[in-house]
């Protein structure tokens, strides 16, 4: 393996764990967002219903003296209507006094209807109180909650800071600037073996040509397809139970032979 390479490999495992705390960081300050437009909008709808209710209560109070004035329209009418001797002076009353009471009816119905309406709207605007409420006291445990969960990964992130700084002092300045570019354009491991002639990143098959450049390691060999670095990995130890490359290869070898 390149030298260049090990210390990147350190480095490198420092960078993704300050990428998981950054994305563990970024989903904790999305959670505070989302608290706080809950509470936003609950606000706003106890604001929109308070205006509606503010409405509603001027319309009521123009309602009733509309009604007020038709009351006294009708005593006026029958107060005359009994000072007058012609019948058709009498029966002009009779009519207006007849199309008055049906307006104060239905007044009096729009000015009730109006008030049913404004108990309803105050019952939500109570419900709705409520439940900013509740949304304030658990929101308060919660934020405080994310606020110690921030604040640990903030301490976490330094710690490692500070130790891959140290790391930095030994790598080479080229091949660093290369990785970290690599590295912030991907936000993901830059630096990966060769398996089975693959690359470790990108998944795509590699020539034997390029499998042999990294395995000497006496340069730095970057993927063809994706542009990571690769590595060889040294003294891998195959999993229980598993077969060698070069041993399933022989026991294609001996299958072949027996079956012809």
């Amino acid at each position: 393996m390149h030298a260049a390479i090990k210390t990147l490999l350190e480095i490198q495992e420092y960078d993704m764990k300050m990428i998981r705390l950054m994305r563990l960081k970024r989903a904790r300050l999305a959670e505070l967002t989302h608290i706080d437009s809950l509470r936003q909008e609950l606000k706003k709808q106890q604001v929109d219903k308070e205006g509606e209710i503010a409405q509603l209560s001027q319309n009521i109070v123009v309602q009733e003296g509309k009604l007020v004035e038709i009351k006294e329209k009708l005593k006026k009418l029958e107060t005359r209507q009994a000072s007058v001797k012609k019948v058709d002076e009498f029966n002009a009353l009779t009519q207006e006094m007849t199309a008055t009471e049906r307006e104060r009816i239905a007044t009096e119905q729009t000015t009730s209807d109006m008030i049913d309406r404004r108990n309803l709207e105050e019952e939500i605007l109570e419900k709705i109180k409520e439940s900013l409420r509740q949304s304030d006291e658990g929101s308060r445990t919660l934020e405080g909650e994310i606020g110690e969960s921030i604040r640990m990964i903030n301490a976490e992130g330094s710690e490692l800071k500070l130790s891959r700084d140290q790391l930095t002092k030994n790598a080479d300045p080229e091949v660093l600037k290369v990785y970290e570019r690599l590295l912030l354009n991907k936000q993901d491991r830059v630096v990966v073996p060769i398996e089975n002639r693959t690359c470790g990143g990108c998944h795509i098959t590699l020539t034997a040509q390029h499998e042999n450049l990294v395995r000497r390691g006496e340069r730095i060999v970057f993927c063809e397809h994706c542009a990571r670095i690769h590595y060889w990995q040294e003294n891998v130890i195959p999993e229980e139970g598993a077969a060698s490359p070069a041993r399933r290869r022989r026991r294609r070898a001996v299958a072949a032979a027996e079956s012809e």
